[in-house]
């Protein structure tokens, strides 16, 4: 497992004084370097944001129950009787880390007003998860679609699912927009949302490598001016 987790992100802690997990029928996890008691769906979950995190960085290939485990500091059994299998385990993480994309991207975007407004919703929404380093690799999304491109089968099937739902959802944001005249009346809404995709993932590859607040100030301003709202400088 790499060891470049940046010290100030969401690496899952560990504990303080190397104590081990108190025994008893229940789940434990660790908490600031503390042991708590969790029910099973709150340990679930904490698992799969954790394994989420983890992949950003390491990859999705590189995650199993084993290098959880030790990140986490449960035992391989203790996981295992949440996931089978790898395949299960990275199914689950890719639907965690899509749960946490709707939440913190797509729903905001939602509730703006229609139109333009959501479709300038969408990339202010997407450019504030990478800001607030909800993973510490940036999106998680862009980060596995690349991994496993030539990688057929259902994880490839689930972010590939994924993608698409995303980008439909920002090409109807300017085909609302271009029918509510908000746009160039000859404006192509396929080729906007293509273009304020790849503003997006230009956006995330530039932040995840330099961590440079400009980047992600350049892509506003690139995004304003495409979609004609530029106040200038």
């Amino acid at each position: 497992m790499s060891e470049a987790w940046p010290s100030d992100r969401r690496r899952p802690p560990r504990p303080r004084d190397g104590r081990e997990q108190p025994r008893g029928g229940e789940e434990w996890l660790r908490d600031d370097g503390e042991w708590i008691r969790a029910d099973k769906e709150r340990t679930r979950a904490t698992i799969l944001r954790a394994a989420a995190a983890l992949v950003t960085v390491d990859g999705l290939d590189g995650l199993s129950i084993g290098n959880l485990a030790v990140a986490l500091g449960m035992s391989k059994s203790g996981l295992s009787a949440y996931f089978g299998s790898k395949q299960e385990l990275q199914l689950a993480t890719v639907a965690e880390a899509a749960r946490i994309f709707d939440e913190e991207v797509v729903r905001p975007a939602l509730a703006a007003p229609v139109g333009l407004g959501q479709l300038a919703a969408v990339c202010e929404a997407f450019f504030g998860h990478l800001e607030r380093h909800t993973f510490p690799g940036g999106c998680f999304m862009a980060s596995v679609a690349l991994e496993m491109e030539t990688r057929p089968g259902p994880v490839k099937d689930l972010i590939a699912a994924f993608q698409a739902q995303f980008g439909a959802l920002i090409r109807g944001f300017a085909a609302t927009a271009l029918a509510r005249n908000e746009l160039a009346a000859g404006e192509d809404p396929d080729r906007l949302a293509f273009e304020l995709n790849g503003i997006m993932l230009a956006a995330d590859s530039n932040f995840a490598r330099h961590e440079d607040p400009a980047v992600l100030e350049l892509a506003r301003q690139i995004v304003r001016q495409r979609l004609g709202a530029d106040d200038g400088p």
